[in-house]
């Protein structure tokens, strides 16, 4: 994610954002997606301003286009802030706690079956 200049043009974002893309592809990446969220009020005053435009990438590579984008969004001067947060590991995680539950899931679904097909034998012989 990055926050650009609130002063800069529609045009120079879009340019901006295509040349990010165009970098991430260059270097190996793929641009999963990609949102402009648009201005917001900043949570603390950064350079004088208030409001900032902010960018998401969520990116699938290797690493190395992600060092190349924080060395070129270093040096833009267009970009306030920018932060990049590995998101691979939380989703691992994510999946192993899902397939967890979905396997508990099913083992109670599996007992519930049982108890449900003893009952109407329970209620037969009485």
């Amino acid at each position: 994610m990055y926050i650009v200049d609130p002063d800069t043009s529609a045009d120079k974002i879009d340019q901006l954002n295509d040349a990010v893309s165009k970098l991430i592809e260059k270097e190996g990446g793929t641009v999963v997606r990609m949102d402009n969220v648009g201005k917001r009020h900043l949570a603390y005053e950064i350079s004088k301003k208030t409001e900032g435009h902010y960018v998401l990438f969520e990116i699938d590579g290797s690493g190395q286009e992600i060092a190349e984008l924080e060395r070129r969004m270093r040096v833009n001067d267009l970009i306030m802030r920018y932060i990049t947060v590995r998101v691979d590991e939380d989703r691992k995680k994510a999946d192993k706690m899902r397939e967890k539950r979905e396997k508990r899931s099913a083992q109670r679904a599996s007992f519930r079956r049982t108890e449900d097909s003893d009952a109407p034998a329970e209620e037969a012989q009485a």
